[in-house]
């Protein structure tokens, strides 16, 4: 009995491993198939937004984006050559019309998916860039624009990024760096970089996302300190490189050091919702409207835990407890004790 036993066993293992399509080899070659057309579209993606900016894309630029090494990364511009993606023109790397119709493809879905993440799921900023990464290789071009439709049709991505319509070019990332912006001249974020993800972990945490008006306060060789969401931030020049602004010709240091925001206020104080946040957005916006933080409400800090955070404050004649995190996306006008 043993000896069949085992012969069965070695006969399911068999089909397990060599079931066409649904065996482990089979799977293996689908999963090597995918990461190598991965590739491919990400070498094609890097190259139209480089090109979309004004840069030129090279083989070194390449091999860092895609992390492979120049001899592998000078592989796959052979192979998207021979495969009538890209040309090189006068020793410059350029898209053919199938590779560029392609790259936007990749790009659209991407940040679709983004878009999607941000809007309809719980997920953290930190998770929709690397989900977007593995989504934008599997949604077609049918997929893709019945999810456009479900959203409405958004032209821009949560990080700020312009959504390329089909057939269209590639737009430029909006903004200059925050590295060229002067001291005390306001503006607002219109683009944070979501590569590489820690770092933008970091711009995330910190609450600077598209939307938000900041001002730098101070410049040195190692950090660049700023006004924004009512306090202060310290970033590198590495991270200040990674946020795209737009000066505000209307607003001065003055005007964003006297706003005001809910995490702010003192227990017993009373307010009135100016805001939230353009950068508030998706799920969490949704929420806090539905709480009844809407402009024009009156809002009152009505306790506080024994560390402070959450905070419990009273709306519409409700009690809703909220983060500080939460709190400070909500700005407001304090009222004066009589009017309270």
């Amino acid at each position: 009995m043993n000896w069949m036993l085992w012969m069965a066993l070695a006969v399911v293992g068999g089909l397990m491993v060599a079931w066409p399509r649904r065996g482990l080899w089979a799977r293996l070659r689908e999963a090597r198939r995918l990461a190598e057309r991965a590739r491919r579209e990400d070498a094609l993606k890097h190259i139209l937004k480089t090109e979309a900016n004004g840069r030129e894309a090279t083989l070194e630029s390449v091999s860092g984006a895609l992390q492979l090494s120049p001899q592998k990364a000078a592989g796959l511009l052979a192979e998207l050559e021979s495969g009538g993606l890209i040309s090189f023109e006068g020793g410059r790397m350029q898209l053919s019309p199938q590779g560029r119709e392609l790259a936007t493809q990749v790009v659209r879905a991407h940040r679709l998916w983004e878009s999607y993440l941000a809007d309809r799921t719980g997920l953290t900023e930190e998770q929709w860039h690397r989900l977007a990464e593995r989504q934008e290789h599997l949604l077609s071009r049918q997929q893709t624009e019945a999810l456009a439709a479900e959203l409405g049709h958004p032209r821009v991505d949560p990080h700020g990024d312009a959504i390329p319509e089909p057939g269209s070019a590639l737009p430029a990332d909006r903004g200059a760096s925050l590295n060229s912006l002067e001291p005390e001249t306001p503006a607002v974020i219109t683009h944070v970089e979501d590569e590489p993800q820690p770092l933008y972990a970091r711009l995330a945490r910190e609450g600077l996302r598209p939307g938000v008006k900041i001002c730098v306060l101070e410049r040195t060789p190692n950090t660049v300190r700023l006004w924004g969401q009512g306090r202060e931030h310290l970033l590198s020049p590495v991270e200040a490189q990674s946020i795209g602004v737009e000066p505000l010709s209307d607003t001065s240091l003055r005007d964003l050091q006297g706003e005001v925001f809910l995490h702010q206020l003192a227990p017993g104080q009373t307010a009135r919702v100016v805001e939230l946040s353009p950068a508030c957005r998706g799920l969490e916006r949704r929420r806090l409207l539905d709480l009844g933080f809407v402009p024009g409400t009156r809002v009152t800090v009505d306790m506080a835990s024994p560390l402070g955070d959450p905070r419990a404050y009273r709306v519409r004649g409700s009690l809703v407890a909220l983060r500080q995190d939460q709190a400070r996306w909500i700005r407001v006008e304090p009222l004066p004790a009589e009017a309270a």
